[in-house]
């Protein structure tokens, strides 16, 4: 189950690193290669409800073997692919895959291991592969542009995937669920084109303005089909997303902030990569290097998150710190310029951004997955990880958009001469720092009014899943 889940978390940074180098091969243009990675995140996380659901109702095994051959498949699509439409599909096909496997691989590990300690270690596993993965995707990104070409960093999923299957086939146990539940069509075909027509409007709103007639249709299709899809949970014989989940205030507010989180912290792989490779000229391999810090930052902040501040404060404390701690990174980030060191400027910023969010994943994981009924272990744990995508897809459209608005109107007003353009570049990644900031500030606020006072027995133990 770990390697099933380390699949998922490579796809998450691996892809990062190559894009600007398949965006030379391919020639997309800047108001594409978002969609390289919204594809997807966005069918990743609008169809993780339904891929939670169809574990819990077909069996986890089962569906595991069906998510990793579809990943596999889109994997090996992304790599043939001639054109940036055969790329985006591709990107697509793996996140219907990863909609499969993520919550077919939680709810095996929640259902294998019921003791408590028992329980926490298996989590710790599972979610330190998961935080290793994003650091191993980006240098393996690197590496693989670099002294092959992009295309592998696709290739290697479809590696990955044949191995899963195998492991999955010898260690998985097949499992017979108790009651087979309908699968709610309506709740998913809702949730589905409302989550789609969100993202495609804030996309649309970098091509033809807030005010274009694809933005603001787009948006209210949105606001009224996914207004539509929680009328509809409330009364549907087999919701796709039971709001029985959300009674519980500790589990509702994490679910919340990993939104949040993710929401911020996704657009700023993207800026910082592009920032990286074009305005400061390093290689894909270097620029993988040059991340890891934050991977390292993340773990460090787990640690606290999982040993230490367990036990002296609560999440009212904890969760609202390492945001306040990344927005205070992420707002130093808008202080890049053409002639910035990474030692002095980016290394510190970095290192502590990672350890902000490193002190907010494990809380609020356990959390949102911890005290559900059986049945709901699937539809749990693809709620976690439809937060995180759904976050991911929303932050990087809507800070694409702002950013390039911002870049164009600094190209308005100064020119198109060469350093212009760069300094338009180096401004939109400054917004769109700045935004990430204040979405993270947000966050702080809204996790102190929200969560209870107190320690939860969920995370007294000092471990818990780290799943980014």
């Amino acid at each position: 189950m770990s390697l099933a889940q380390l699949v998922i978390a490579l796809d998450v940074t691996v892809v990062n690193v190559a894009l600007p180098e398949a965006q030379r091969a391919l020639g997309f243009s800047d108001s594409s290669r978002q969609w390289a990675i919204t594809a997807y995140a966005l069918t990743f996380g609008s169809l993780l409800l339904i891929g939670g659901r169809i574990a819990d109702t077909l069996g986890r095994r089962r569906t595991l073997l069906v998510g990793l051959a579809v990943f596999g498949i889109g994997s090996a699509l992304g790599g043939a692919a001639g054109n940036f439409g055969v790329l985006a599909a591709a990107r697509a096909v793996q996140g219907v895959g990863g909609a499969l496997l993520a919550p077919a691989a939680l709810g095996t590990v929640q259902a294998t291991f019921t003791r408590a300690a028992e329980r926490a270690r298996a989590f710790s596993v599972f979610g330190t592969v998961a935080g290793l993965g994003a650091a191993v995707g980006l240098l393996v990104g690197g590496l693989l542009t670099e002294h092959l070409n992009w295309r592998w960093t696709m290739y290697v999923n479809l590696v990955l995937s044949v191995v899963a299957v195998v492991g999955t086939l010898l260690t998985v146990r097949p499992d017979r669920p108790a009651a087979r539940a309908r699968i709610d069509v309506l709740g998913t075909l809702m949730v589905t084109s409302g989550l789609f027509a969100l993202v495609f409007g804030f996309s649309r709103a970098e091509v033809v303005g807030w005010s274009g007639t694809a933005t603001w249709s787009s948006l209210s299709a949105s606001a009224v089909l996914l207004a539509g899809f929680l009328a509809w949970q409330a009364r549907a014989g087999a919701p796709l997303m039971p709001l029985r989940i959300f009674a519980d205030r500790n589990r509702a507010a994490s679910l919340l902030a990993l939104l949040l989180v993710n929401t911020g912290v996704f657009s700023a792989f993207l800026f910082l990569t592009y920032y990286l490779q074009v305005t400061l000229h390093y290689t894909p391999v270097r620029t993988g290097l040059a991340f890891l810090p934050l991977i390292g930052g993340t773990l460090a902040g787990s640690v606290l998150a999982l040993s230490v501040l367990p036990r002296f404060v609560g999440p009212r404390v904890s969760i609202p710190a390492g945001m306040l701690l990344a927005a205070g990174n992420l707002l130093w980030l808008t202080r890049l310029d053409a002639d910035s060191s990474y030692a002095q400027s980016i290394l510190p910023a970095l290192v502590l951004l990672g350890v902000g969010v490193g002190m907010i994943f494990p809380t609020a994981t356990n959390l949102g997955t911890s005290g559900v009924q059986e049945s709901d272990h699937g539809v749990a744990g693809a709620l976690v990880n439809t937060t995180q995508q759904v976050g991911g897809s929303i932050g990087i459209a809507l800070l694409s958009t702002l950013s390039a608005s911002a870049a164009g109107n600094y190209i308005a007003s100064h020119g198109t001469g060469a350093a212009a353009l760069q300094n338009a570049a180096l401004h939109g990644y400054s917004v769109a720092y700045a935004v990430a900031a204040g979405i993270f500030a947000g966050g702080a606020l809204l996790s102190a009014l929200l969560f209870r006072n107190g320690i939860p027995e969920e995370i007294r133990s000092g471990e818990a899943p780290v799943v980014l």
